[in-house]
């Protein structure tokens, strides 16, 4: 049972404060969790979980936005983390973004989902869809309304027609003229390669997005070619977990319009799209620095929004970086970002240049790791492929879509 939830900027400040039981925590809460932030640095941040002197606390950060829950009861740690995803995915959702800025000008609609998604602690409605027939989203023509009539409320007087249905995440009156489904394979690829251009890590993350518009309240299979590929694979409630348990297929009564059906990961993957090779070489308090990136293992697709970013060593004291395609920008931070774009098939693009060591320094000690980003739309790199689509009871003409794309996630290369 969670007793406070709490909005922090990044710098520390509350944004917006949620006592959920009779029993209030106090703000200093905050004051302390923000004190070891500050003085334990990122890895103090990347724990979900922290045990307070008073309460237990767990956290997620999205978009510079910290997410802090409080209890003093034992309770399902990952209840918690799940829940407080959910609240993230809905404000963002609902706000089309995320920041402090969108926060604060919809402080009531925040208050006013808060209040539906959880009920004396306890987590209650979560599905965005059910929650849209609750709580309007904002628009312009709600808020000149709510400054005229003074009525500042988003909330329906009538309950979502879900309430009387079988399953709470669809209505059972839904009716449409044309009956679609589409099906979206996005991948994130995770690569580290060392200093010897080997490759340490690659993995991918992945979800299945469905956009779903049927009448009633149809019953959906999908099925994979090779779904041995998958692991730690997560479902949304819908799922019916038996036939995946016996045959690996997804059984399920779709909520109505966009949502996740499932996350999947795939490990151990042996190929990458794109090499980067660095080489660095510094004499004399100089550093002469060589860049190239290039298509390793082509795709089949074209790979666009390709971006190289790297943050310059502490003991850089200026760097004069030009490239045969693409642009360079250094900003204020020493953040260095290479936007090449797509590669060209006349050359090979490249970034060079020099960089001056600070006085004293006679050779580069702190070597840059260099991210990577990139997007290919057509193709899901983890070769993990749609089999079919069947809906058991067809009311009308079904039309069925199916989209894949990859992009680059935490993709390093050392140097």
């Amino acid at each position: 049972m969670l007793q406070c939830i709490f909005l922090l900027s990044d710098s520390g400040e509350i944004m917006l404060e949620k006592q959920l039981t009779g029993h209030r925590v106090d703000r200093s809460i905050c004051d302390w969790f923000w004190n070891q932030a500050i003085s334990q640095g990122d890895s103090f941040k990347q724990q979900p979980v922290i045990a307070s002197p008073t309460h237990y606390l767990f956290q997620i950060l999205r978009e510079g936005i910290t997410f802090l829950a409080c209890t003093q009861v034992e309770m399902p740690p990952l209840m918690a983390i799940e829940f407080l995803c959910r609240v993230a995915d809905v404000l963002s959702d609902y706000l089309e973004g995320l920041n402090e800025d969108l926060i604060k000008d919809n402080f009531v609609i925040v208050y006013e989902l808060l209040d539906e998604m959880i009920d004396n602690g306890f987590p209650l409605t979560t599905e965005p869809n059910i929650l849209r027939e609750m709580i309007a989203p904002p628009n312009i023509v709600s808020k000149m309304l709510s400054v005229v009539t003074g009525n500042s409320s988003n909330v329906s007087d009538t309950l979502p027609g879900a309430t009387a249905s079988c399953v709470p995440w669809r209505t059972t009156d839904i009716k449409y003229a044309n009956n679609e489904v589409y099906v979206d394979l996005v991948e994130e690829m995770d690569a580290i390669i060392n200093r010897d251009g080997a490759l340490v890590k690659c993995e991918i993350y992945g979800e299945v997005k469905v956009n779903s518009h049927i009448t009633g309240v149809p019953e959906l299979t999908l099925s994979f070619t090779n779904p041995s590929i998958l692991n730690d694979v997560r479902f949304h409630p819908c799922v019916r977990f038996r036939p995946w348990e016996s045959h690996q297929i997804l059984s399920f009564v779709p909520p109505d319009g966009q949502f996740k059906l499932m996350s999947y990961r795939v490990k151990k993957l042996k190929s990458i799209p794109i090499y980067v090779k660095p080489q660095l070489t510094s004499d004399a308090g100089t550093c002469r620095i060589n860049l190239m990136v290039g298509i390793k293992n082509d795709p089949g697709k074209t790979i666009d929004s390709i971006t190289v970013q790297f943050q310059l060593p502490p003991s850089i004291l200026s760097a004069d970086l030009t490239s045969n395609h693409g642009v360079v920008n250094i900003l204020s931070n020493k953040m260095c970002t290479w936007s090449i774009d797509r590669i060209p098939k006349d050359r090979t693009p490249s970034l060079s240049g020099t960089m001056v060591l600070e006085t004293g320094v006679e050779r580069l000690h702190v070597f840059p790791i260099f991210q990577l980003g990139f997007r290919i739309q057509g193709v899901a790199l983890s070769g993990l492929q749609i089999d079919k689509l069947e809906l058991k009871v067809v009311p009308n003409r079904l039309y069925k879509g199916f989209r894949a794309s990859t992009r680059g996630g935490l993709y390093e290369v050392r140097s």
